[in-house]
């Protein structure tokens, strides 16, 4: 059952990421000449991530802010009013427009549509000493979509969203291509209220780059500590 599952899963990865990558030609079009307007750099962002198994690979988005973003300010974390998000850059992440190149990473097979949201390849830390619960999501691929995007997107905790994703996974064990139905309809309804688009500070008292980093030492505190049988 599993097995046709998958099967289903990937055979409407394909079409559906195939029909929208063709009848989307003039927002790539459109887009591409808004960036490059906008702001100097490239195009598309392209940046490693991990997704089944914890494989990594090179994950595409529209870019959205001045290039080499990761390395200033709050580096992984987009809090609002971020300066290093461009003009451009700002429309595409109210819209989620800048997430529309992923449909080369579905149609490619590094993705899905609906799994959990692919990390940064150091996000966790090392992913080989994950423990169990930071480890469960990476049994499916990753995807557009996920159930903890339905639930709260970049509005709750890294664990929280980690605790929906594994959650998805037991879905999908038990219902199949039917729990990608699901979440694929609701978060069609979620991209257009444009909620929860920004992350919250843990302590508003620091500065974005003081946040991030407590927020990233947090993050890969969790993810490491010991499993509990």
């Amino acid at each position: 059952m599993k097995k046709i599952s998958l099967g289903i899963k990937r055979a409407f990865d394909i079409v559906s990421s195939g029909i929208l990558i063709v009848l989307l030609t003039p927002v790539w079009i459109g887009t591409s000449i808004a960036i490059k307007k906008d702001s100097e750099g490239p195009v598309f962002f392209k940046q490693g991530r991990r997704t089944k198994d914890g494989e990594v690979f090179q994950m595409y988005k529209f870019r959205s802010m001045v290039v080499n973003a990761e390395k200033m300010g709050a580096g992984l974390f987009n809090y609002e009013n971020d300066p290093r998000v461009t003009k451009v850059g700002r429309k595409l992440r109210d819209s989620s427009l800048d997430e529309l190149p992923q449909l080369f990473n579905i149609f490619k097979g590094d993705m899905s549509v609906v799994g959990p949201r692919p990390c940064v390849t150091y996000e966790l830390g090392d992913f080989d000493t994950l423990n169990k619960k930071y480890k469960k999501r990476f049994q499916v691929k990753a995807g557009l979509t996920g159930l903890a995007q339905i639930k709260g997107r970049n509005d709750i905790s890294w664990d929280e969203k980690v605790t929906y994703d594994n959650e998805y996974v037991d879905m999908f064990n038990k219902y199949g291509f039917l729990a990608d139905i699901k979440i694929g309809i609701e978060s069609v309804f979620k991209a257009f209220k444009h909620e929860k688009i920004y992350e919250n500070k843990s302590d508003e008292n620091m500065n974005d780059e003081e946040a991030a980093k407590a927020e990233e030492a947090e993050i890969i505190r969790l993810a490491h500590l010991p499993d509990i049988d």
